[in-house]
């Protein structure tokens, strides 16, 4: 017999992804595989392939199981001793290889919920959905309907999310967001005497009319109504989008260019392009539900604590919203601020050409 046979057969809970290996190799060196194109290698390889991590994974968790200590007594958060333990309790994890089981103990005691230390020590998610697949979920949502991001995680993982699963997982991972920047106000300043920047704007966002502010919720009612023009020009939504405050803030090394540079209209062979530097330490956020000047003052609030003392230059970029500028002159103001501002006319640039 073949001596890898031998160590496969002696691999106990690697034994189904140890044969699921060979018969990879095997289909790989067959004849049948001579005979198909490349892209149907690549789609059995990744149909097979994730089957194989799959089985590893559980293996693992197999492994593990088996080893897993009887422990005397287990005391929860609420202070409840647990003495009896019940073996041969289960539960699923749905990952982006496909579906494994989680074999484990737990403890319980007359009144209170059973604990299982093993999801405990693996930081197992309260739902069957793995830490890495809700990521996944979360980027495909962040790009595209909820919709396309069902399809998405079909098309590119072996993980199954349903519709509702995804909403929900897409609102859990947004919903540490404000308590972790809360927990950076109390770091030190950052030691650099680069440029900080920060920008602010405004994002429509389509919303159910129940969501809409009042005043956009009664244009839209108004508008219900009254059906003058029966079809809106593409991407036209009136009174359907509710205003998100987009604000950022970042550190960036100076980067001085000529108007040319800036229009890329120099000639490359006379004057080489310098490399941009990059952004540092950057912070994105936006709000529907707070007013535009609070995240404004936000904005400002960030800026100081990374620049207590205001030993740098502080610039803001805005398109040119009066309101908006209104807005950062107050907040200037309120902290003694010196502050460039910064007008993107690539903005305005439709309105004074018509102007």
């Amino acid at each position: 017999m073949n001596s890898g046979y031998l160590i496969i057969n002696e691999m106990g809970e690697f034994l189904a992804p140890g044969q699921q290996f060979l018969q990879l190799i095997e289909w790989l060196q067959s004849e049948e595989s001579r005979q198909v194109q490349h892209g149907e290698i690549e789609k059995i390889m990744k149909r097979d392939g994730f089957e194989l991590i799959r089985l590893m994974i559980q293996a693992h968790f197999d492994h593990r199981a088996a080893l897993e200590p009887r422990i005397a007594v287990v005391k929860g958060a609420e202070g409840t001793m647990r003495h009896h333990c019940k073996l041969g309790t289960s539960r699923q994890l749905e990952t982006p290889f496909g579906t494994v089981t989680v074999h484990r103990k737990g403890y319980n005691v007359r009144g209170c919920m059973n604990l299982h230390p093993m999801d405990a020590q693996l930081n197992l998610p309260p739902d069957k959905y793995s830490h890495t697949l809700r990521e996944q979920v979360s980027l495909e949502a962040s790009k595209n309907s909820f919709d396309e991001a069902v399809k998405s995680v079909l098309a590119t993982t072996a993980g199954k999310v349903p519709k509702r699963q995804t909403e929900q997982i897409t609102v859990a991972a947004s919903r540490d967001f404000e308590s972790f920047y809360d927990q950076r106000q109390n770091q030190e300043e950052e030691k650099t005497a680069d440029l900080l920047i920060m920008t602010t704007d405004g994002k429509g966002v389509v919303m159910r009319q129940e969501s809409l502010r009042e005043h956009t919720r009664k244009k839209s009612e108004r508008q219900q109504k009254d059906r003058k023009k029966a079809r809106l020009n593409p991407g036209e939504k009136r009174n359907r989008k509710r205003m998100a405050t987009v604000a950022s803030v970042y550190t960036v090394a100076a980067h001085p260019r000529t108007p040319e540079e800036i229009m890329n209209t120099c000639n490359s062979d006379q004057e080489a392009k310098q490399e941009r530097p990059r952004v540092q330490n950057k912070r994105v956020w936006a709000s529907l539900e707070r007013k535009p000047q609070e995240v404004t003052r936000e904005m400002f609030d960030e800026a100081v604590r990374r620049d207590p003392h205001q030993k740098r230059e502080w610039a803001v970029l805005v398109d040119g919203d009066e309101r908006q500028l209104e807005r950062i002159q107050t907040e200037a103001k309120n902290h003694g601020l010196v502050l460039t501002i910064i007008l993107d006319f690539i903005h305005v640039l439709e309105y004074l050409w018509k102007a």
